[in-house]
């Protein structure tokens, strides 16, 4: 895939997800996507402890060290029952992570814009424990180069 010089779509996706107490994909990416997060609420239901938290992280490409489906987290927060944690800085990411970049160059930048590989990144949130409940909602802009 070339990068986008000619006609595409853009739209606005929201997701709500209801009493999750299990790892849960938030975004799924397609190859010639690109994905920006405008926010990500979440809602304490229940705790197993008061110290548990929950995380947000995204499954993909490491640029640093060229290895693929990895998990990086960018949020931690140790909300309590009744509390709300908001995300709203915004960032963006490609539907799928590219193949045969070990480091980061430039040839290897255009690769990433390509999408020339076939293994899908994910925004995820996890929890400290199985009994921790959460109200989640992600809305994000999907492009769509395809």
């Amino acid at each position: 895939m070339a990068v986008p010089t000619g006609s595409g779509t853009e739209t606005v996706h929201s997701h709500f997800f209801q009493d999750v107490d299990a790892i849960t994909n938030l975004i799924l990416g397609v190859q010639h996507h690109v994905y920006t997060v405008m926010s990500i609420i979440v809602h304490c239901n229940v705790l197993n402890a008061t110290t548990d938290f929950g995380f947000l992280y995204f499954l993909g490409h490491d640029g640093h060290a060229g290895a693929s489906g990895v998990t990086m987290t960018f949020a931690r927060f140790n909300i309590q029952v009744g509390e709300t944690y908001v995300w709203n800085d915004k960032f963006s990411f490609n539907g799928v992570e590219p193949s045969g970049t070990d480091n980061f160059s430039a040839s290897q930048q255009i690769a990433i814009a390509g999408q020339t590989g076939s293994a899908v990144q994910e925004i995820k949130m996890g929890q400290t424990s199985a009994t921790d409940d959460f109200d989640v909602l992600v809305t994000y802009l999907d492009q769509d180069w395809t």
